[in-house]
């Protein structure tokens, strides 16, 4: 027979099947609505936010440098500096000055290019005033997602005024903008180190910490004023670099950041990968990152009519609610100011917010100059085009998906089963617990309120809210045709909606089928900023995979040992549902007696070699996950139980 016409009675098949299962009326009773289009969204809110951590009350200053000093050292070891970022912190790295390029009146451009980590090389531009005595402030600028990067306009006004000034700044490119723009700089690319085990966040945080270093090797330099401004993602890295690094003496974020707790409930202000790693609210808010800055100098620029995020009406309060007690104790309540923009009062940092940035300057570093004038100085005509700004540099120049490429050589970091049945039972429970604590699985018990019954051509359909402890509540649908035999939990990709076809020649093979759409799929679907919300949820110290691979194990404990329906013979279908069914049949070995994976994920290596970003499938990118386990290692924890899998699907 031709492969032509072969295909085409595959597909006459297929069709055919699903027109049957249409016909059965499965497909009506495995869409009827059981939690309904917000339910997700409102408890995955309500989840974040009950787990952000709070400030703590304070009695004094050094109680609070106390607390300050261990958040920092938590944030630093336990989320920043994890795995292979470790090395990278205390590398060597290297500086390269090249030439130096005319500025405008009182100030000159010199480039160079640096390594945030070794092979990671950063393009940036040095604004030095023609005048210098003696000791002289330095300021660090960072830019947002601007694709213009350091060559952006408004940025390079800011630099020039400051040279004006007497002000060193270092203009440093952003991974993923300007010359760094490419899809292995994507910021959602950076949970691609996460996955294998190395904190995402540490290229981001280096690039920033290497630029603070090479401004303060200046001979000119003056370690008790350094200052770091910048917009939007420069806003986040303002105040993550500030809160963090005590060498910053002024800080000031523009429209970029606000408290996990604002997050959750306005949504424009949920944050990229880099603006939410894993773990980070585990540890501290942006609340605490901003009383962080206490006692040192801090201006808070936000704008009244933001078209983007961190709107000032409701970004704002909750900062200085935290910060201003902060200052107090330090008797230094003149040192945060805040500044809220109405021209334009969008998304911005333009004249108005310069101009409030100078004055910080001015009263913070140059107290005693009587002189020292706010109003900026026309710099327009000396804006330069983005080649004139260029800085050469190497073609093989690392990326996230470079560096993660050369993570996975080695991994996972196989523990091979031993050959005795004895130990290998123990090493199976050991591997079981590893396993567990890197998706950080949970142990829920099932609560199950009964949401409707209806039944067609012989079908029974129940409809099922099942309540996972005090959190979640995700959608199942029952379906017994006859007397069934066994019973099968199904899981989809695409949702319970799709499985009709599968639903129906299980039903025929006497099977009790319970089709179930655990978090982030089908039904329980987040019904805006999906993603984002999973990367809050990875921060706040969970992991989507452990959610949905414990809301499996759950509902198969509670069809097993409640309900006397096992064996419970578990079917995912898709190359998501094959992860985290895979898991849950690793983890739970009583009640889930066997697996059937269709069109599994063949290796979590795909999602690398195939640049995938967390924005895609957030759930595969959970921590640590690939660095001890690929598919295989979790298919070795569900045996000796059966696997039955067809050809794997590739990452989508």
């Amino acid at each position: 027979m031709k492969p032509s016409l072969l295909l085409a009675l595959c597909a006459l098949a297929v069709s055919l099947f699903s027109a049957a299962a249409q016909t059965s009326g499965l497909a009506p009773l495995l869409a009827r609505e059981i939690i309904g289009p917000n339910l997700a969204l409102a408890e995955v809110q309500a989840y974040a936010e009950d787990r952000v951590p709070l400030m703590p009350a304070l009695k004094s200053a050094a109680e609070w440098e106390k607390e300050a000093a261990r958040l920092r050292r938590e944030v630093l070891d336990n989320v920043i500096f994890r795995g292979e970022a470790r090395q990278w912190r205390d590398a060597k790295t290297k500086v390269e000055w090249l030439d130096t390029i005319p500025g405008g009146p009182g100030y000159s451009i010199r480039k160079l290019r640096y390594e945030a980590l070794p092979g990671l090389w950063i393009p940036a531009l040095l604004y030095l005033p023609e005048k210098i005595s003696g000791k002289v402030p330095v300021h660090l600028a960072v830019n947002g997602h601007d694709g213009n990067g350091k060559a952006a306009p408004y940025k390079q006004i800011r630099c020039a005024n400051l040279a004006k000034r007497g002000v060193i700044s270092l203009n440093a490119e952003w991974l993923n903008m300007g010359q760094l723009r490419g899809a292995g700089f994507a910021h959602y690319a950076m949970n691609q180190l996460d996955l294998c085990g190395s904190s995402g966040i540490a290229p981001f945080y280096l690039a920033m910490s290497r630029g603070l270093d090479i401004l303060l090797a200046l001979p000119e330099a003056d370690p008790q004023r350094v200052a770091v401004s910048g917009v939007s993602g420069g806003g986040w890295q303002t105040i993550f670099i500030s809160s963090l690094d005590t060498r910053v003496t002024l800080a000031n974020p523009v429209a970029g950041y606000s408290s996990f707790r604002t997050r959750a409930r306005n949504l424009g202000d949920l944050g990229d990968s880099e603006q939410t790693p894993s773990d980070l609210a585990t540890v501290a808010d942006y609340t605490h990152l901003t009383a962080m800055l206490a006692p040192r100098a801090a201006l808070l620029t936000f704008n009244a009519k933001d078209n983007c995020c961190f709107a000032t009406g409701h970004a704002l309060q909750p900062l200085l609610d935290a910060a201003q007690p902060v200052f107090k104790l330090f008797k230094s309540d003149n040192k945060i100011r805040w500044h809220n923009n109405h021209v334009p009062g969008t998304h911005n940092f333009e004249q108005d917010n310069r101009e409030a940035l100078y004055r910080m300057v001015g009263d913070n570093f140059f107290p005693a100059d009587a002189k020292f004038d706010a109003k900026e100085i026309l710099a327009e005509a000396e804006v330069k085009k983005a080649d004139e700004l260029n800085v050469p540099l190497p073609a093989d120049n690392l990326d996230f998906n470079k560096l993660a490429l050369g993570l996975v050589k080695s991994l996972p970091r196989v523990v091979s089963a031993p050959p005795s049945p004895a130990s290998h039972q123990r090493w199976q429970q050991s591997q079981r617990g590893l396993l567990g604590g890197i998706v950080h699985a949970k142990h829920y018990t099932v609560t199950a309120e009964l949401g409707g019954t209806e039944s067609t051509n012989g079908i029974a359909a129940t409809h099922w809210r099942l309540r996972m402890g005090d959190a979640w509540t995700v959608p199942a649908v029952e379906l017994v045709k006859g007397t069934p035999r066994g019973t099968v939990l199904l899981v989809d990709d695409a949702g319970r909606k799709s499985l009709a076809a599968d639903v129906d020649k299980m039903l025929a093979d006497g099977q009790r089928v319970v089709a179930l759409d655990p978090f982030y799929f089908g039904e329980s679907h987040i019904a805006q900023k999906d993603f984002l919300f999973a990367l809050l949820v990875a921060s706040v110290g969970d992991r989507p995979l452990g959610l949905q691979a414990s809301q499996l194990s759950a509902t198969a404990r509670w069809l097993a040992t409640e309900r006397k329906l096992g064996p419970i013979k578990l079917v995912s279908v898709g190359p998501r549902a094959s992860v985290f069914a895979t898991v849950a049949a690793a983890l739970e070995e009583k009640a889930i007696a066997s697996l059937d994976l269709r069109q599994p994920l063949g290796s979590l290596k795909e999602i690398i070699t195939q640049n995938i970003g967390v924005d895609r499938q957030p759930e595969l990118f959970c921590f640590g996950l690939l660095e001890q386990f690929d598919v295989p290692q979790l298919r070795a924890l569900v045996a000796p139980r059966s696997i039955a899998t067809d050809a794997p699907a590739q990452a989508r």
